[in-house]
């Protein structure tokens, strides 16, 4: 694939990649840029705070993942030039897609075998210093494969005619089956939800769309309260065991339900104004994965509710963006782009909300630019770039109007 994208480069004249750059940098969506450099910054901040008595713990140095993430976050930069400096019709391509696929594909069957486990899950595999992600890798692909898709038989699927979408549900199905054996449950979720998402925005019947995702919640929902009774007594299933802890996490205070209890201790602390910068007493060795999946329980402990509430907006400031920029497209593909991205986005903030405050079982999901993680920055970064560009678009075709 990579020498298939520097070919491409090469054809191209490197002149027009700069003037679209240009351009597209003139034409900057600041509701969207503005609030991810933000998010960007307090992660870099909060990582650093977070994770210096856990690298000195490890044998590291304090400032150890402070360095790495303020690498990721440069290089994410760096991809959003990448994507200013082109068009989005690159990854519309059926081979870059196809190629996509196999790959990412291939990287899923190889987790179980290679892949770096961390607290039961396959989840990453490692190439040199970096621990590469497939299941973060799949929301991209999914969003780009089914926006192609399903714009491309805009038609077909709004008048109910045979478009093979079925098809193309039952291939993402089998790569999210990969996923879920990881296991990985929050990864899983939040990619059908980006499925679905796109699915209803491409004019799907809405009946039977909504019908099959009312179903498919309140089997979620009933699952997790039938698996909380029968494992309510203890099992050796560590994700079973966040289900069970999710449900009574004082009963498991020593165990499993450590992470939790340790969190509503930092919520706690916290309170409206919180007690400071770096003056957290949870992430000193209380509260587990203090710089990942549970950064916003120390958030909201150095930086009370305001902090947690500033994050919330700047993030639903680039979502409200995303879906607003999707309703204003005249171009479908660019429309569920749009949607996808802001489902990405939402979900999975909810779903690490969700777990800190006790309001969903913990899935070691990530938030959005602000924990630790190259996977899901750099993804989140590509996801940045593809509306920045499509904003610019729409900033060009309403100029145009306008003037004619």
């Amino acid at each position: 694939m990579i020498r298939k994208i520097a070919k491409y480069w090469h054809k191209c004249n490197m002149s027009d990649h700069w003037k679209r750059m240009k351009f597209n940098i003139n034409a900057m969506d600041y509701y969207i840029f503005v609030p991810f450099l933000l998010l960007s910054v307090i992660g870099i901040i909060m990582v650093y705070s977070a994770s210096s008595n856990v690298s000195t713990q490890i044998g590291g140095t304090p400032t150890g993942y402070l360095i790495k993430q303020s690498m990721f976050v440069v290089v994410s930069i760096v991809i959003i030039l990448i994507c200013l400096a082109g068009n989005n019709q690159f990854v519309r391509k059926a081979k870059f897609l196809g190629t996509f696929f196999l790959l990412l594909f291939g990287a899923l069957i190889l987790l179980k075998a290679f892949g770096h486990s961390v607290n039961g899950s396959a989840g990453w595999i490692p190439i040199g210093p970096l621990h590469v992600q497939p299941a973060e890798v799949a929301k991209v692909y999914i969003i780009l494969r089914m926006a192609q898709f399903l714009a491309s038989r805009e038609d077909r699927v709004i008048n109910g005619e045979k478009s093979r979408t079925h098809v193309q549900v039952f291939s993402i199905f089998v790569m999210l089956f990969l996923v879920f054996i990881q296991p990985d449950l929050g990864g899983t979720v939040i990619n059908l939800a980006i499925m679905f998402a796109i699915l209803f925005g491409s004019g799907i019947n809405w009946r039977g769309a909504t019908l099959l995702t009312s179903a498919g919640l309140l089997f979620g929902w009933i699952s997790l309260k039938i698996l909380s009774f029968v494992f309510k007594d203890g099992t050796s299933i560590y994700q079973i065991q966040r289900i069970t802890a999710y449900s009574n996490p004082f009963k498991y205070a020593n165990g499993i339900g450590q992470q939790l209890v340790n969190s509503y201790y930092a919520l706690s602390n916290g309170g409206i104004f919180g007690v400071g910068l770096g003056n957290s007493i949870q992430k000193t060795g209380y509260l587990p994965e203090p710089n990942t999946d549970f950064i916003m329980a120390i958030i909201a402990e150095e930086l009370g509710l305001i902090g947690v509430l500033f994050i919330l907006f700047l993030l639903l400031t680039i979502i409200v963006r995303s879906f607003q920029l999707g309703i204003r497209s005249n171009d479908t593909y660019d429309t569920l782009i749009c949607y996808g991205v802001g489902t990405y986005m939402l979900v999975q903030a909810y779903f690490n909300v969700g777990g800190v405050i006790g309001l969903l079982p913990i899935t070691g999901v990530t938030f959005p630019f602000i924990s630790y993680g190259g996977s899901s920055m750099l993804t989140l970064a590509l996801c940045i770039g593809m509306i920045l560009v499509i904003s610019a678009k729409q900033k060009t075709q309403k100029t145009r109007r306008i003037r004619y």
